[in-house]
């Protein structure tokens, strides 16, 4: 099962995350920018879980 790469923040909505941009995650996959995340002090806000760095993914040629 591949990693849902989502393309926007969940708590802001306007910041634009490609593939390639630095972003944060749950475990559940919830997907939000740097400033948020460190906003919410890396804790999810849906499922209470730690945000970690979103592995980055090479745009498809």
């Amino acid at each position: 099962m591949a990693l849902e790469m989502r393309d926007h923040c969940e708590r802001c909505t306007t910041a634009a995350l490609p593939h390639d941009a630095p972003a944060r995650i749950c475990s559940y996959e919830c997907t939000f920018c740097v400033p948020c995340s460190e906003a919410m002090r890396d804790v999810c806000p849906n499922c209470g879980g730690e945000l970690v760095p979103r592995p980055r993914r090479a745009v498809p040629a």
